[in-house]
């Protein structure tokens, strides 16, 4: 069958595809920024939270290829990646909702304490982390399909448009849901606990309204999108509109990844090994160079909190910038230049917060951070949805979280001993360790090869 084109679709159907992605990012914000002030109230203490951190990655890891084949697979009236973005939205909003009160549903327990990882610790502690590993694996599940979807739908000539505008309303949404708690506290609600309480109502309420915004826009883009049917589909992919039955086995589909995502893994190992580092210390750091508090009870350690909240909405206002013009400088100068710049400019934003004793100075810290995890963002998905075959974009999509994930676990693994050894017990120091990493990331770009950069230039306008 001779392959049609994709059609040129207008901006706001691109807007559209990723619309739902605001959302999700206003939920995974929150998780990123407050968790760890969760559990420190919740009483886990800075050697244990990259432990706890651990499911989040481990649940992308095993979600993330399985939701990846599935929506390969899947075709239903309403879609075939919609059905799971729209199911992993609805389970988020309800994690959303109980981890921030796990204190409150744990409170009817007949024991307050159970042994963990050598040391007692709260029913709380464990019902948080537990809420943890659901909402990340409800955000999992989300997000592979929303990024499966832009290669699904956009041609090869919007690509690098469709994942920028993607990371554009990521970003977007990170700022929202990173200022929520900051927003509430300065509106007037209590920011620290009061004697009985544990989590500041500042941060329930965060979670409330994230959860409900995070519904609202994935309906909005399961609603105006109306993905391609099967037969549609395979003309424009050169493909049998319905799945063959023959099944590689999961060894041979390893064995026949492009070359091009083995380079990236390299990039997304050293790029989210920063990128988690940052999410586990930057409260404890920022509370112990500018508050010069260690005490997650403290209303020091809790106006840190709510800054770095403030701080996470900085770096994403500064990623929303970026990547409105990501897309044009790529087409110009070559998605490995970007994507190396930006992860140089992450490196030195995460080293210099060692040097800074100045909240407000934070904000140029920030600039850095921004433009790095905007590329992260974008760039990485452009390269490789190049040389990926359509039948199988989602599994592949799906395999490639796992440079995503095995960063984070490994981080998480060593987090603690790196705390200790490394770092001399010093959070800011471990966000100088994250600099390095994205430092190493930045230098590894050079080695990926971008099959489709040849063909860019009849593509600029």
């Amino acid at each position: 069958m001779k392959q049609k084109q994709k059609p040129t679709l207008a901006f706001w159907q691109i807007w559209n595809l990723s619309f739902g992605f605001l959302g999700i990012q206003i939920g995974y914000s929150l998780q990123s920024s407050q968790t760890s002030r969760i559990l420190a109230a919740l009483g886990a203490d800075p050697h244990q939270l990259p432990l706890f951190w651990i499911m989040a990655p481990l649940a992308g890891l095993i979600v993330q290829p399985v939701i990846g084949m599935s929506s390969d697979r899947t075709w239903t009236r309403l879609g075939r990646r919609i059905p799971f973005i729209l199911g992993g939205a609805i389970v988020s909003a309800i994690a959303m909702f109980f981890m921030p009160n796990s204190e409150f549903i744990t409170r009817y327990l007949p024991a307050e304490e159970i042994q963990l990882f050598g040391t007692m610790v709260t029913w709380a502690l464990v019902f948080g982390a537990a809420m943890l590993l659901f909402m990340d694996c409800a955000f999992n599940v989300s997000m592979q399909p929303f990024r499966s979807l832009v290669g699904d739908m956009v041609n090869n000539r919007q690509r690098n448009q469709g994942y920028s505008v993607q990371s554009f309303l990521t970003n977007l949404g990170a700022v929202t849901g990173s200022l929520l708690p900051f927003v509430l506290a300065y509106a007037g609600m209590r920011n620290a606990p009061v004697d009985g309480e544990k989590v500041a109502p500042s941060v329930i309420w965060s979670f409330y309204t994230g959860g409900a915004l995070l519904l609202l826009t994935v309906i909005w883009t399961c609603i105006r999108v109306k993905e391609y049917p099967p037969e549609e589909f395979a003309e424009y992919n050169d493909m049998e509109a319905k799945p063959a039955e023959k099944k590689d086995s999961f060894f041979s589909i390893l064995k026949n990844m492009p070359g091009t995502m083995y380079q990236l893994a390299i990039v997304q190992f050293f790029s989210w090994f920063a990128l988690f580092l940052m999410w586990v210390y930057a409260i404890g750091g920022i509370a112990e160079n500018i508050w010069n508090s260690t005490d997650p009870l403290s209303k020091a350690y809790n106006d840190a909190g709510d800054w770095n909240g403030v701080l996470s909405g900085a770096y994403a206002v500064f990623a929303v910038v970026f990547a409105v013009f990501m897309a044009r400088i790529a087409d110009k100068l070559g998605r490995k230049k970007v994507y190396s710049f930006a992860l140089l400019m992450g490196a030195a934003g995460l080293i210099s917060m060692y040097f800074i004793t100045d909240q407000y100075l934070l904000i140029l810290s920030m600039s850095g951070v921004g433009i790095a995890w905007s590329g992260i963002l974008a760039m990485p998905y452009a390269i490789l949805s190049g040389v990926l075959p359509a039948k199988r974009m989602g599994l592949f999509m799906g395999l490639f979280n796992a440079t995503i994930t095995i960063p984070q676990i490994t981080a998480s693994l060593v987090g603690g001993l790196m705390f200790k050894y490394i770092a001399g017990g010093s959070s800011i120091m471990m966000l100088v360790v994250a600099g390095v990493s994205m430092l190493l990331a930045a230098v590894s770009v050079a080695f990926v090869r971008d099959r489709n950069v040849e063909i860019q230039p009849e593509y600029i306008k």
